[in-house]
């Protein structure tokens, strides 16, 4: 067997290409300088362990010795890890992207010696087909080229690095006057959303379809504002439409990546931690609005899916669950009308109709080897099912539950798909904030215990004796200096633990971290923060991230952030330095802001303006948990049961430990204190914050 430098490190996408022919060095000094030594390009292959087409082509090409052997005699290559370097990922994905107009893992880019990007491209197959040279021809192709052609390569490599220099050059408007933001314009970012809805199936856009949960959250918030039906229709028939959908897993819960199809019935079968986190925030919205018990109990699902399969034993969150399992994408979770019927027994019949079962099976395409496979998916309400079926929806449901809890015991017999068990530090803010949203809505207490284990986790594990924190965690050990992403989603995280606890000494940690990305991160010559910190040497160029895809942007968290702490600390500047980052994305915002949600979330706060909630006093857990169910989504709220140390604006002479107080303000200029939940609620409605 071979074993290559890949064999001491932590990731198992890493490690699943161990024992390549291939003579793979993770990204590292000793690869860089073996380049330059040896005046040889460098070839770097990016992706993750949940990838399925990483897998098929490992096996295709970097199993193959023949191949491995012109790899290694052509190259030194590098294998990266997307998730562990995601700056790595950025530049090279921008650089294959502007070579080739397409982009996607796994990544496979060529780079001179001195790590410049020339050529790249996603996948390639071991023959030529699908219109792909093969990757033999290709390698053998950029070989010769390199010594024939090597000064085109270097000036080719020269230009794609100015392009990347220049890609930073976001906007025009550094005008930071907020008169420049209209109500008219949250309708036009509203309106461009839908332009590009799907009416039928929910979501926007085509297949393959993501969740946009970005986009969802914009809708939810316009109909709060605008009481605009169409925004609050649409937004709720894409969270239907998914929990119906292949796209979720009806027997254990939780949300696959994507779905390949329009309907949301076919998913790609890996699931990320991040996708689950963003959506438990989005249905715990719609349920604060909807009160819809559908919402609650997919929330309650997702989160017992990420406990039961994504906790580990020291309270941090696992990245993603591969989609392959025994060489086969979803075998794990589709079904054959005979292994239903022999488990449920005389329940099969009603469940396999109720989820679209058939003997034939209902899907092939990614489970060729799989005859009669089933995708378990919904085409009609529960109510509607059962009203036809002529029984109660309560029963109807309970007979469903009872028969996914016996096939999810079944299941959990099969082989199970590789769980990427690396601990990262934006990910798992991202879960932290999610489970206090599941609590504000909810009200489970379990959750907020679960959110504050996981923050004293992350504390202890992946924030040094320096208080640098580190971006991944596994086997005891941290590594890697954290991003613009992990500071913002943990700063997002400390707020959201404030609100649910009334501890306060998060909104002190959130103050420290923003000082800190201030120092580390900002750019002198413009308003947006860079992705790395200004310390890190080994990359070619600073980029900064401003699109709200898969996960939200670094700087528009961060933006939201700085409005927020500026309230909480009286910070004139962190407020203004937030408007005039969304200045910079303005045009972005209004034109395409299924691109560019997290910015028009913030668009509507600097709109709409804060409402600050100040809850204080004795019964303050009681009256703080019916607040949080509240749906006021352009809130600060701040509480505590006692007098601080510390003098926060909101408090300052507005705590008596002997009575319960509550104020609603605005810059600072409060109400009269009210003293009960009843008299609170009342004066919200008068002030229009709650929807009737």
């Amino acid at each position: 067997m071979y074993t290559n430098h890949l064999i001491n490190e932590t990731s198992p996408y890493l490690l699943q290409h161990a024992h390549n022919p291939v003579n793979w060095y993770p990204w590292c000094d000793e690869a860089l300088q073996k380049a330059k030594a040896e005046d040889k390009p460098i070839l770097v292959s990016i992706g993750y362990a949940a990838c399925h087409w990483c897998h098929v082509m490992e096996r295709e090409s970097f199993e193959d010795e023949a191949t491995a052997a012109l790899m290694n005699e052509f190259f030194i290559n590098i294998k990266i890890d997307r998730e562990e370097r995601p700056d790595l990922d950025h530049i090279y994905m921008d650089a294959v992207q502007a070579i080739s107009g397409s982009g996607g893992w796994p990544l496979n880019v060529f780079l001179t010696p001195d790590t410049k990007p020339f050529y790249g491209g996603t996948y390639f197959p071991p023959v030529n087909a699908y219109n792909r040279i093969s990757w033999k021809e290709l390698i053998t192709s950029i070989h010769q080229s390199y010594k024939i052609k090597k000064h085109e390569i270097i000036a080719q490599a020269e230009n794609l690095t100015q392009h990347l220099l220049n890609a930073n050059l976001f906007g025009t408007n550094t005008n930071n006057n907020q008169s420049l933001l209209h109500k008219e314009d949250l309708e036009t970012i509203a309106a461009n959303i839908l332009k590009q809805a799907d009416i039928t199936w929910g979501g926007f856009g085509r297949a393959p379809k993501f969740p946009q949960t970005f986009s969802i959250q914009y809708l939810l918030r316009h109909y709060y504002f605008f009481k605009n039906e169409n925004a609050l229709q649409q937004a709720l028939l894409s969270l239907d439409k998914m929990i119906m959908g292949g796209i979720y897993d009806h027997i254990g819960g939780g949300f696959a990546r994507y779905s390949t199809d329009a309907h949301w019935f076919a998913p790609h079968f890996e699931k990320m931690l991040y996708d689950n986190a963003l959506l438990i925030n989005v249905l715990s919205e719609a349920y604060q609005i909807t009160k819809n018990e559908n919402y609650a109990d997919t929330i309650k699902q997702t989160i017992s899916f990420i406990e039961r399969e994504m906790l580990s034993n020291e309270n941090g969150f696992y990245s993603a669950i591969d989609a392959d399992s025994e060489g086969v994408e979803g075998k794990f979770y589709t079904w054959t009308k005979d292994e239903i019927g022999n488990i449920l027994q005389a329940d099969a019949d009603l469940f396999c109709e109720y989820y679209q079962v058939t003997e034939n099976g209902n899907w092939s395409e990614g489970a060729s080897s799989e005859k009669h496979a089933n995708i378990l998916w919904v085409k009609q309400s529960l109510r509607d099912f059962a009203n036809e079926k002529n029984i109660s929806v309560e029963k109807l449901k309970t007979q469903l539950e009872k028969n996914k809890n016996l096939l999810l015991e079944y299941r959990n017999k099969r082989i199970r798909p590789l769980t990427d068990d690396k601990i990262l530090l934006g990910w798992n803010a991202l879960l932290c904030t999610a489970l206090c949203k599941a609590y504000a809505a909810l009200g489970i207490e379990k959750y907020k215990t679960l959110a504050i284990t996981n923050m004293q986790f992350l504390e202890e594990k992946l924030c040094g004796s320096d208080n640098i924190w580190k971006h991944t965690y596994k086997n005891n050990s941290a590594k890697i200096s954290a991003f613009l992403d992990d500071y913002a989603y943990l700063i997002q995280a400390y707020i959201n633990l404030q609100e649910i606890s009334s501890d306060n000494d998060y909104l002190l940690k959130a103050q420290k971290l923003t000082a800190f990305v201030l120092e580390n991160f900002a750019d002198d010559e413009g308003p947006l923060f860079f992705y790395t910190p200004k310390n890190q040497q080994d990359i070619i160029v600073r980029k900064k991230e401003v699109y709200d895809g898969a996960i939200p942007s670094g700087n528009a968290v961060m933006a939201l952030n700085l409005q927020y702490l500026a309230v909480i600390f009286n910070k004139e500047d962190w407020k203004e330095k937030a408007l005039t980052m969304l200045l910079q994305l303005q045009s972005g915002a209004l034109r395409y802001p299924t691109s560019f949600g997290v910015w028009a979330s913030l668009y509507q706060n600097f709109v709409m303006g804060l409402n600050e909630i100040v809850i204080t006093g004795k019964d303050l857990e009681t009256n703080l948990s019916r607040v949080l169910q509240l749906y006021i989504p352009n809130k600060i709220l701040q509480s505590s049961p006692k007098k601080l140390i510390y003098e926060f604006p909101l408090l300052v002479d507005r705590v008596n430990e002997l009575k319960t107080q509550f104020f609603l303000c605005e810059n600072y200029a409060c109400s009269l204190p009210q003293q009960n939940f009843s008299s609170f609620l009342h004066l919200c409605n008068t002030k229009s914050l709650i929807l009737a």
